[in-house]
């Protein structure tokens, strides 16, 4: 079923069979080829070089890697709508938002963004593989494995991948895919557009410098710290006797026996030949290893655990810091590869669609402050109620949705209004009032109707 449905996405993707062929690997300039480093020529004969697999196993190397991807895989994908008015709103779509909760069917969300960023800092190359279903809506997305994955470039300049056989991600042969069907999200593209070079092409050197020092270290003190010397006389001393002496030596006090206390004859002197490591400073040189690495990928040293916190306890400011030096290219990267891969920044039915990060499930601010921010955002009318409410994790009110000002509050053009017609000027006198145009007119019938009736009344009362 997997196969049918690859090798079915793969024909009505595929250009003309002629023109996959006739695709070549891309000229990578030198930096195709794992990172396999020599620190000096000839290096790589007395295996003295920088490979993949033994720098992760350096730990702050390892804590960089698994640092930034997790900070970037617990965010919670959404997808975003803009509406009329220019703002993105979270949505829902029948189409895309199955996959972007589930991605496939062996990996979480997490797991597959954590998979994503490992594949691009250890490699500098990300590939993700679509499976469509029978509308052509893509149903499900496979990170590859970067060294089975290759891209070829033909003559015309179109771009396709060479992919191995992968049976997790539902590749059952080897095939040559499209790009349409290929989302390739790459880092430090130095060598070539289409080729990533991972941060340990930069710092490998030191983490292999870090692990000779470690090894160096572990040996020392497996021997009781206890530095290596040389046993000397004065007098001749045959091979075979020097031989047993020092089989002698090592058996009775190294290793386990190291501490006893040795008895020299016959003018043997003992003298010490290694550092000690406080001459050595081998905490200061692995500081620096550290430090170095950490410079590499962008991520404050105390994040690693290298090095002393600062002295700001503005949590939220050190988040800033850490997101704008270190995760921002990452997040974004990864929000317009789906963005383009899954087709959602087209207008289409005057409705356009896009990918976003939830950036506060990873700047997180203490309780007071956040508090304090949507309270003033509230107050200034800039937010409603019900939107610090959500904010906090808190359910809406009546009456919330609208946000408030104060009723002596108005606006600049009012106030501009009341400027310009002077409002500190003296006020006019009143002027006297006068009776209405029609009420003088009808005076004389009112007062003639008035005394008539006063004579009436006089007339009744004789």
């Amino acid at each position: 079923m997997a196969e049918t449905t690859f090798i079915a996405a793969l024909t009505g993707a595929l250009q003309p069979r002629q023109k996959s062929l006739a695709a070549r690997p891309v000229d990578n300039r030198g930096g195709w080829w794992g990172i396999v480093r020599e620190s000096f020529t000839g290096a790589w004969q007395q295996n003295v070089e920088v490979r993949v697999d033994t720098v992760l196993t350096y730990s702050t190397v390892f804590r960089c890697i698994s640092l930034i991807s997790s900070d970037v895989a617990k965010m919670r994908l959404k997808l975003v709508e803009q509406g009329s008015d220019g703002i993105w709103e979270e949505t829902e779509s029948p189409a895309f938002s199955p996959v972007i909760r589930k991605p496939n069917r062996s990996q979480n969300r997490i797991q597959f963004f954590t998979n994503w960023m490992e594949s691009r800092l250890i490699h500098g190359n990300t590939y993700v593989l679509k499976q469509r279903d029978e509308r052509g809506v893509v149903a499900a997305l496979y990170v590859l494995d970067p060294n089975r994955v290759k891209p070829l470039v033909t003559p015309d300049g179109d771009i396709f991948y060479q992919l191995t056989r992968d049976d997790l991600a539902g590749v059952p042969i080897d095939e040559i895919a499209p790009a349409s069907e290929i989302i390739h999200d790459r880092w430090n593209t130095i060598y070539h557009p289409l080729v990533g070079t991972s941060p340990i092409y930069a710092c490998g050197l030191a983490a292999v410098q870090g692990l000779k020092i470690q090894n160096g270290s572990a040996h020392f003190f497996g021997n009781g710290g206890r530095p290596a010397g040389i046993l000397s006389t004065d007098g001749a001393l045959e091979q075979e006797d020097a031989d047993k002496m020092k089989e002698a030596w090592e058996r009775n006090y190294s290793g386990t026996n190291a501490g006893r206390t040795a008895v020299l004859a016959d003018g043997l002197k003992y003298q010490p030949i290694a550092m000690t490591a406080v001459d050595s400073q081998l905490i200061e040189q692995l500081k620096w290893t550290s430090e170095n690495i950490c410079s590499v990928f962008g991520v404050p040293a105390y994040k690693a655990g290298v090095g002393t916190p600062p002295g700001n306890n503005n949590v939220e400011a050190l988040d800033q810091q850490y997101y704008a030096q270190c995760l921002q290219i990452h997040i974004e990267s990864i929000e317009l590869c789906l963005d383009e891969g899954l087709g959602l920044n087209t207008k289409k039915s005057g409705v356009r669609l896009g990918t976003e990060f939830e950036l506060d499930d990873l700047l997180r601010m203490d309780t007071a402050t956040l508090i304090n921010a949507e309270a003033e955002a509230v107050k200034a009318g800039i937010k409603a109620p019900n939107e610090a409410r959500r904010r906090l994790n808190l359910k809406p009110v009546t009456g919330g949705k609208t946000p408030y000002l104060q009723q002596q509050n108005y606006s600049l053009e009012a106030l501009d209004a009341r400027d310009r017609n002077d409002p500190f000027a003296k006020p006019a006198p009143a002027a006297p009032a006068t009776p209405p145009a029609d009420a003088e007119a009808d005076a004389p019938a009112v007062q003639s109707e008035a005394r008539d009736a006063l004579v009436e009344i006089m007339k009744g009362l004789r």
